[in-house]
C-alpha cells in the first residue's frame, strides 16, 4: 500500500475509535528513522548470517507491522514501526547482496532490471487491488479494513516460503584475509561494520551519496506527498479521492515497464553504459515535475483545497501521465543504481547496499518531515535541485569506473 492508503486506514480507525492516536507519518517517521540507523548494524548481521537469512528475518517484520492494524492500538503501530524499520534494513540490504552474488559484470545489468520489474509488480498489483476495495467509500469500514490486511498479509506469508526456498549463493567477492583469521562471529561483525564506514568515505561513494539521497527525496514524494496532492486538490475530479488509487497504479506500472525494459534489453544498454539510462530517467523526472507544477495548486499537500494553479481546471489525466513518468524515472535510476554497487563493489557489495539505503532513508527521512509544512512549489524546487547534483554526481562516477576498466 502507499503511504496516503495507510494513512486512509489510520485516519478510518481514528475516527471509531477515540482512544487511537495513531498517526501516519510519525509511524512514517519512526520507521526512517530506524531505517537508516539499522542500516549500519546491517552488514554486521549478514556477515554471520548471511543475505538469506537477513532477507527472511526482515520479511517477518513486514507481517508483524500489517497485523498491527487488526488490532489498533498507537503504542503497538509505533513499536511496529520501529520493528518494520530494522526489518528494512536487513531486508534491502540482503535482496542487494544476494543479487550481487547471483551475478557477474556481464548479468548484473539484467538481473537487477528484472529484480526491479518483479519488486514493484506488488505496487501495481496492490494498488489495483486496494483501489477496488476502496471505490466509492469515503470512510474505509473494519470489514474493509481486516479484508485487506488480511489478503496483503497472507500474500507476505506465501512470499516468504518463497524466500525459504532460496538456494544458498556462494560469496562472489575476492577473499579478504583479515576477515578471513577473525574466525568469530563478533569479529567479523565489527569488520563488516568498519569496512562500511571505510567506503562511506571514498570519493566515489560520497558522490554516490548524493544520487542516493536523491532517490529517498523522490521515493518520498511519489509515495506520499504526490498521491495526497491529488487527492486534496478537489476540482481534479468529482471524488479525488479515487483518483489517487490510479495514480498507485500508474507508478507501478512505470516501474514494472522500466524494470522490464532494462532487464529484457540489458545486452544492448550495458554497450552505453549507466549514464545514458539516468540521465534518461532524470529528463523523465524533470517533465513530471513541471507538469505537476503546472497542474496542482502550492497547497495541495495540506489538506482539501479548491485553489488552481495554471491549468483551470486541473487535469486528472495529466496527474496520471505524472505518474507513469516518476515510476518509470524511477525504474532507470534505481536499476542502474543496484547494476553499479553489484557490479562495481562486488567485494563489498553488503555494505554498498547498507550505505545506499542508509543515505535513501535519511533523505526519505528529511522529505517526509518538511512535507508537513512546505508548499508543492518548493518541495518541487528541492527536488529539482537534488535531482540535478545526484544525476550529475552519479554520471561522474560512471565515467571514473569506465576510464578505470580501459585501463585495466
Amino acid at each position: 500500500m502507499q503511504t496516503y492508503e495507510c494513512k486512509t486506514i489510520l485516519d478510518s480507525i481514528a475516527q471509531e475509535d477515540s482512544s487511537f492516536k495513531g498517526e501516519g507519518y510519525t509511524s512514517l517517521a519512526i520507521i526512517y528513522l530506524f531505517f537508516s540507523l539499522s542500516n549500519w548494524l546491517a552488514p554486521s548481521f549478514m556477515s554471520v548470517t548471511g543475505p538469506r537469512v537477513a532477507i527472511v528475518v526482515g520479511a517477518l517484520t513486514y507481517i508483524g507491522f500489517m497485523i498491527t492494524f487488526l488490532f489498533p492500538s498507537t503504542v503497538l503501530l509505533y513499536v511496529g514501526s520501529a520493528i518494520i524499520g530494522i526489518g528494512a534494513a536487513l531486508t534491502w540490504t540482503g535482496q542487494g547482496t544476494y543479487l550481487a552474488r547471483c551475478s557477474n559484470a556481464d548479468t548484473i545489468s539484467r538481473n537487477s532490471g528484472i529484480f526491479w520489474a518483479l519488486l514493484q509488480c506488488s505496487m501495481f498489483f496492490g494498488n489495483l487491488f486496494v483501489y477496488y476495495q476502496f471505490q466509492d467509500k469515503t470512510h474505509i469500514d473494519k470489514q474493509t479494513r481486516d479484508l485487506v490486511i488480511g489478503v496483503l498479509t497472507a500474500v507476505a506469508v506465501l512470499g516468504i516460503v518463497f524466500l525459504l526456498a532460496l538456494r544458498f549463493m556462494p560469496n562472489n567477492a575476492e577473499q579478504d584475509n583479515e576477515l578471513e583469521e577473525k574466525q568469530t562471529g563478533c569479529g567479523q561483525a565489527v569488520y563488516a561494520l568498519k569496512s562500511a564506514g571505510k567506503l562511506f568515505l571514498t570519493k566515489n561513494m560520497l558522490l554516490l551519496s548524493l544520487a542516493f539521497f536523491y532517490t529517498g527525496l523522490e521515493l518520498s514524494f511519489f509515495s506520499g506527498v504526490f498521491g495526497s496532492s491529488i487527492g486534496f486538490t478537489t476540482s481534479i475530479a468529482e471524488t479525488p479521492k479515487q483518483i489517487v488509487g490510479l495514480v498507485g497504479i500508474c507508478i507501478g506500472a512505470g516501474e514494472v515497464f522500466g524494470g522490464g525494459f532494462f532487464g529484457i534489453l540489458a545486452s544492448k544498454t550495458t554497450r552505453f553504459g549507466r549514464d545514458p539510462i539516468v540521465i534518461a530517467g532524470y529528463v523523465l523526472h524533470m517533465a513530471a515535475f513541471f507538469m505537476t507544477y503546472l497542474n496542482l495548486p502550492n497547497s495541495a499537500p495540506f489538506k482539501d483545497t479548491t485553489d488552481i494553479s495554471y491549468l483551470d481546471p486541473p487535469s486528472a489525466s495529466m496527474a496520471l501521465v505524472c505518474a507513469f513518468l516518476l515510476g518509470l524515472g524511477d525504474a532507470c535510476i534505481n536499476t542502474q543504481v543496484y547494476s553499479m554497487l553489484g557490479g562495481e563493489y562486488v567485494n563489498n557489495a553488503v555494505g554498498a547496499f547498507a550505505l545506499f539505503k542508509f543515505m535513501q532513508s535519511v533523505a526519505a527521512a528529511i522529505s517526509f518531515f518538511y512535507s508537513a509544512f512546505l508548499g508543492l512549489y518548493v518541495q518541487l524546487a528541492i527536488l529539482v535541485v537534488s535531482g540535478t547534483i545526484g544525476t550529475i554526481a552519479f554520471v561522474i562516477v560512471e565515467w571514473s569506473f569506465k576510464r578505470q576498466h580501459q585501463d585495466d
